[in-house]
């Protein structure tokens, strides 16, 4: 590119002399930068610098010059190049990073898709690893259990851990510090592992390691690694929030049949109790029977009264007891609702979502129920009536609106309530 903008500049220069022949340099100089990198670009504009001293400076024809202003043009010429050659490069390097970022991205987002449609941790542990191995071309294992690990899914084929690598995939879920193959600890295992977090807790542990013994992975894609790991990470706190939700709806379906049975104990078997003890009463009074089994009967009749009074009573004891959460009193037995010994006045549908709340402390409530029991079936969908709830409760109940401690949110799930 050098050459021929010299012989461009010498036809140029024998027609309209040489005052504007230093700018032909510049498109070389721009082209070996976006070409090339900086070093090539460094070198294209010392080149451009040096032809255009030897053929287009006094005396032609040598490296030395003889008018002042050529010094200056000279000068001029290689630092403009410079500079032109410093900011191609950068646009180039740029460029890369941006390319390396977006494909990063469209990685990550796939792994996410796919992992979207998995209902269990055994299809997360099998798409996680089997994609992993595809990606790194090497073995992936997801380990996961304490105190003792065991592999959930591995690829391309079923792996065996040996004793080392158990002892590095145990290192990395009790310290959350990757393990293994060319690191600082644990050298001895063929796998390097590195752990899967979910905020603050260490749930699994990704292991990675090649056929030929060398490492699985350079520090320039441990970043992609990371952000495939957090993917795996939020599939495998999702299906345990909604294991959760499925258990604790079955909970909720076995406590409804519970409260229908107890319900109808007083109106079913309280009237034959009474009656049975009545019955005792006019043969006692009558003395035509033995008294020993009239008194036996009349005891085991008043007994079971008492049991089924007992168990009538059972299902309103949970609702009698107010639910406490940092100075808020939700009391459901008595409907009311106080801050530091204040009462509230709440809205109905604002009541309801907080009762269905305070009903099941600690428990996440997926929106779809929470839209279900307040709203009613026909608004499952409407989660912009459960937000305004919300957002109304805690402008009511919580000490910092933006930051609640009493109505917690579990992203793309529901709530729950947070209790003392």
């Amino acid at each position: 590119m050098v050459a021929l903008s010299t012989l461009a500049g010498l036809a140029l220069a024998a027609r309209w002399d040489n005052s504007a022949v230093d700018l032909l340099y510049l498109p070389a100089v721009l082209g070996a930068a976006i070409l090339g990198g900086l070093r090539p670009a460094l070198f294209t504009a010392l080149a451009s610098a040096l032809a255009y001293n030897f053929f287009f400076t006094r005396p032609q024809g040598s490296f030395r010059v003889a008018s002042a202003a050529d010094i200056v043009t000279v000068i001029i010429l290689f630092l403009v190049a410079v500079v032109a050659s410093h900011l191609a490069a950068s646009v180039r390097k740029q460029g890369r990073i941006a390319a390396a970022h977006a494909a990063r991205n469209a990685t990550v987002a796939g792994l996410a898709r796919r992992l979207l449609s998995c209902r269990s941790e055994e299809e997360i542990a099998a798409i996680a690893t089997r994609e992993l191995a595809a990606l790194f071309r090497c073995n992936a294992v997801l380990v996961k259990g304490m105190p003792a690990p065991e592999v959930i899914a591995s690829a391309p084929a079923p792996a065996l851990l040996a004793p080392s690598d158990l002892a590095a995939a145990t290192l990395t879920l009790e310290t959350g510090e990757a393990a293994g193959r060319a690191l600082t600890r644990a050298n001895t295992s063929e796998w390097q592992f590195q752990p899967v977090r979910a905020e603050a807790t260490i749930i699994a542990t990704i292991g990675l390691a090649r056929d030929d013994g060398t490492p699985p992975l350079d520090s320039d894609r441990l970043p992609l690694l990371q952000n495939l790991t957090d993917q795996v990470a939020l599939a495998l706190e999702r299906t345990r929030v909604e294991a959760e939700a499925r258990a604790f709806a079955a909970t909720r379906a076995r406590d409804r049949i519970r409260s229908a049975l107890l319900a109808t104990i007083a109106q079913d078997l309280m009237p034959g109790a009474a009656g049975i003890l009545d019955s005792v009463d006019r043969l006692r009074r009558s003395g035509s029977s033995d008294r020993e089994i009239i008194s036996a009967l009349g005891s085991q009749a008043a007994k079971l009264q008492r049991y089924i009074s007992n168990l009538a009573d059972l299902g309103l004891e949970d609702e009698r007891q107010p639910v406490e959460s940092g100075g808020v009193s939700i009391d459901l037995f008595h409907r009311a609702v106080r801050r530091d010994g204040e009462e509230v006045h709440l809205p109905p549908k604002e009541y309801a979502l907080l009762a269905e709340l305070a009903k099941h402390p600690g428990r996440v409530l997926t929106h779809a129920h929470l839209l279900r029991t307040v709203w009613g079936p026909a608004q499952e969908g409407q989660t912009e009536y459960l937000r305004v709830a919300v957002r109304g409760l805690r402008q009511k109940l919580e000490r910092d609106p933006s930051r609640p401690r009493l109505i917690v949110n579990e992203p793309a799930i529901g709530y729950r309530l947070v209790s003392d």
